[in-house]
């Protein structure tokens, strides 16, 4: 390999120590502020290598990390008003294992209906260890939202809860899912799901992927935007140690 290359790799590992405590995963604890000057759904990119990981892993992270931005969003670019109470209806469906379900989040006096929440719950359970998870009714509720405004097209679920080793994942707590609607692109889903978020969300777009991840969580909001290709971050969806592998399906 030539001086140039080398130095040339050397600066873009400086660069990325360089970014501090940035952290350029999708569910990362502490990514950094947007600045004033970006425009709704902008992002600052994030970069991160870890010095002790092996040769090998350290590029593969560097690769994975420099096609990912994100950032928190300002309050200022938060929805001000209450959101309405959607219609309730969900019809979530998992294409590939052909497994649906329809239900009516709520009761007629406006409380939620705990078998459809139990439904939903079932249909969102992790399909490596078919272990089920109570679904956050807010993150449904918002699911609601979404199909309401795509006019009642049912949800296409890539991934709801996941009995993980990586128990930080929102996926881990129950409260996110990533989500497809047949004809409709992600960007669509991303720019409507922004229009929801009153604090306390996370919205990732997953072009390659070609899927939304929708979450709840404690505030502030979170965005990003994943150029990764399918199943590059597979290590972290591993089940607990002690689980008997199945066939990957979520």
């Amino acid at each position: 390999m030539s001086k140039f290359p080398l130095a040339l790799f050397g600066m873009v590992c400086a660069m990325t120590w360089g970014a501090g405590r940035g952290v350029a995963r999708a569910e990362a604890d502490e990514p950094p502020l947007l600045p004033d000057s970006a425009g709704p759904g902008a992002a600052v990119a994030t970069t991160q290598v870890t010095a002790t990981a092996p040769k090998k892993r350290a590029a593969q992270n560097l690769q994975r990390h420099l096609r990912l931005s994100g950032g928190y969003v300002p309050e200022e670019r938060l929805r001000r008003s209450p959101l309405a109470r959607p219609s309730g209806h969900l019809h979530l469906i998992f294409p590939g294992v052909k497994d649906e379900v329809e239900i009516n989040l709520y009761n007629d006096d406006g409380s939620y209906n705990s078998d459809a929440l139990e439904r939903a719950s079932h249909l969102l359970r992790c399909r490596r260890t078919a272990t089920e998870r109570p679904i956050a009714p807010q993150l449904l509720m918002l699911l609601s939202h979404v199909e309401d405004h795509f006019d009642g097209k049912p949800l296409e679920i890539v991934s709801g809860y996941r009995n993980q080793r990586k128990t930080t994942s929102n996926h881990f707590k129950g409260t996110a899912t990533d989500i497809r609607i047949a004809g409709v692109a992600p960007r669509k889903v991303r720019e409507f799901a922004e229009t929801l978020d009153g604090g306390g969300m996370g919205i990732g777009l997953y072009p390659r992927s070609g899927f939304v991840h929708i979450d709840v969580r404690s505030s502030p909001s979170y965005r990003w935007v994943d150029y990764s290709p399918p199943g590059s971050n597979e290590a972290e969806k591993r089940p607990p140690i002690g689980w008997k592998r199945k066939k990957l399906q979520s």
